[in-house]
This record gives C-alpha cells, structure tokens and sequence, in this order.
C-alpha cells in the first residue's frame, strides 16, 4: 500500500498543535451570535466558510476556520437532532481533526463527535471518509448524523456491500462518505487493478475518521 494512503488516514505527528481550552472558548463564545439565526442564514454561514476553506492552502486549518465550523456544527445539531455538543465532545472533535487517536468514555457521544472534524475537513472540497466496522453503522451514522451535514448544504453518501460501481462512484464524490473498513479498502484495492481511471471509484484520500481503531 502505497505511503501517500496511509499518511492520509494517519497524519504526522507535526500536523497542527492546539492549544485546545482557547478554542473551545472561542467556540463557546460563537454560541451566542449562531443562536438566533434563521435555518436559512446558517446554511449560508456555512457557505461563506466553505469559501473561506477553500482559498486556504488544503492543509491549512487558521483559528476562524476551525472555530466556525465547530460552532457551525453544534447550533446544526442542536436544531436538527436535538442534540447540543458538550465541551469534551468539541475537545474529541478537535483531536481527531489533528490526526490524533480520541478516546471517549461510555456516553460521551463518540458519534456526534465525529460530525464536528468530519464536517470541518469536508468544507475543502476534497472528500472526507468516515471507516466503521459493519454495514449498519454506516448506514445508520450516515442517516443520523448526514442529516446535520445536509442541514448546512454538504452530500452525505455511504458505501454498502454488493453496490455497483456507478452507485459506490456517486456516493464517493460526496462531501462525506460513510463505509466499512473492508468496503472502502477492498475498493481501493480494486481501484489500483483497473486500466482505465474513468473505471475508478474513489476520488481520492483526504482526511479520514476510523471507529473503533
């Protein structure tokens, strides 16, 4: 497997240091001026910062960024799940955005963590992939928590066994894809086989969350 992949799902250790009590203070501090937006004026908050991602160089992520897509994320869930993200759901957010292994406690919602760096990285425009262990989980996260993605304007697609190659394409060119971990390897796998690169299903490997790792 080439070196390029793996660094996409295991970023070096040199990737963007936090100090992780300012942000989620800034991110506290946003709660207040997000609240009272319309459905309609959120959604194009997260338009004007899908721009502001993608004039930044891919592998730069500055203050204004991070900060307004978290507290993006937590007022979008809050609607839309009835779920606000607590402060040591934003902290596993901002570890797993940096690269780094996060380890949740029973009940500290691992699953709405994943929605906060999984929704940050997504707005460069490069594809985003989130690996579990089973067919359901991936359905069922891409459902639940592809609805917050959906709120503020991102595609939301999932991988399953036995798709055809023109479903799993589409669903790879999504914002964010959900899929096992065999699924998404054995298509890479596959990819590396063909003759033809208009055959291949995958876009590329940008950023990654692995359940369970």
């Amino acid at each position: 497997m080439p070196l390029s992949f793996l660094r996409s799902l295991f970023p070096s250790s040199n990737r963007r240091r936090s100090n992780y009590p300012k942000e989620i203070a800034a991110i506290n501090a946003l709660e207040a001026s997000f609240t009272p937006l319309s459905n309609e004026e959120l959604r194009d908050r997260a338009i004007e910062l899908k721009g502001y991602a993608r004039n930044l160089a891919d592998d730069e992520f500055d203050t204004h960024l991070i900060t307004n897509a978290f507290a993006l994320v937590r007022e979008a869930s809050r609607r839309v799940l009835n779920q606000r993200p607590y402060d040591v759901q934003l902290l596993g957010g901002l570890v797993l955005h940096d690269g780094k292994i996060a380890e949740m406690r029973t009940g500290e919602g691992k699953t709405l963590v994943a929605a906060l760096p999984t929704f940050l990285n997504a707005l460069k425009g490069k594809g985003v992939h989130v690996i579990t262990v089973n067919d359901y989980l991936a359905s069922r996260d891409a459902s639940i928590i592809g609805k917050v993605h959906e709120f503020l304007g991102l595609s939301v697609g999932v991988i399953l066994q036995d798709m055809p190659d023109h479903v799993r394409k589409r669903n790879y060119d999504c914002d964010i894809t959900y899929g096992t971990n065999s699924q998404i390897g054995f298509d890479y796998l596959r990819d590396n086989l063909r003759f033809d690169a208009a055959q291949m299903v995958q876009r590329g490997h940008f950023y990654a969350i692995i359940d369970e790792v």
